[in-house]
């Protein structure tokens, strides 16, 4: 087995790339879920502009979309507003779009609606994603007025370690909306799981990175006359 010091070192990588894979994967979940919110929030804002379409419209939207996908939270008519909303609140803006994709639709929702200034958006978007803020934390912060703050120089966070922050990272974008987007149940299975990920799994890829290419799932091997399913093999 080799020494204890050996292993340990062993097992640590073993961990850190298991959490990043595991970060990666819901990046790229999130990425896609932004931006679907995104183009609802646009396609509905392009009709209303077109055809003046308002309240009653909207919920006849979400209305058909719920009983569409049932087990998706995300298609209320306050939802939807907020897609719209947020779509026209980036739209001119090329910058802050390509940033807001990288965090929760929910913290998106929190700073553009209580920061209208585009470069304090722009430094609780970066935050949110660098030190891993939750919803919870990232109010916190905006409340605390941690911008205006930085502005003074009156944080230390350009000496924080981001390292600090990486088991935090999931839960920056880990909102509630993210297995309801995949259609997995709250108890959902690794098999379920498995399978959410595969029908994603060029996003998935792509976010590892170029280094990797998809094998299979369940893929057989026989090692000593044993035999073994990969749920994913990269």
């Amino acid at each position: 087995m080799g020494s204890p010091k050996d292993y340990t070192g062993f097992i640590g990588t073993v961990k850190k790339r298991i959490r990043n894979a595991q970060y990666a994967s819901l990046k790229a979940v999130n990425t896609e879920l932004v931006g679907l919110y995104w183009d609802i929030g646009r396609m509905i804002s392009e009709k209303q502009r077109e055809l003046g379409w308002g309240k009653s419209v909207v919920e006849q939207i979400s209305y058909d979309l719920r009983k569409e996908f049932p087990s998706q939270r995300g298609f209320s008519p306050r939802n939807l507003w907020l897609m719209v909303s947020y779509c026209l609140e980036y739209k001119d803006d090329e910058i802050l779009q390509t940033l807001s994709a990288e965090i929760s639709f929910s913290n998106n929702v929190l700073i553009f609606s209580r920061c209208k200034n585009r470069f304090q958006r722009k430094f609780y978007i970066e935050s949110a994603k660098k030190y891993g803020w939750s919803y919870r934390v990232l109010d916190h912060q905006v409340e605390n007025k941690t911008y205006e703050k930085y502005m003074l120089n009156q944080t230390n966070f350009d000496q924080e370690n981001p390292r600090k922050y990486d088991y935090q990272k999931k839960l920056a974008i880990k909102d509630h909306y993210t297995f309801d987007f995949l259609e997995l149940s709250d108890k959902h299975s690794e098999r379920e799981l498995e399978n959410a990920l595969i029908r994603n799994a060029k996003s998935f890829i792509l976010e590892l990175g170029g280094d990797f290419a998809f094998i299979g799932n369940q893929y057989h091997i026989e090692v000593g006359g044993d035999e073994f399913f990969i749920d994913l093999l990269l």
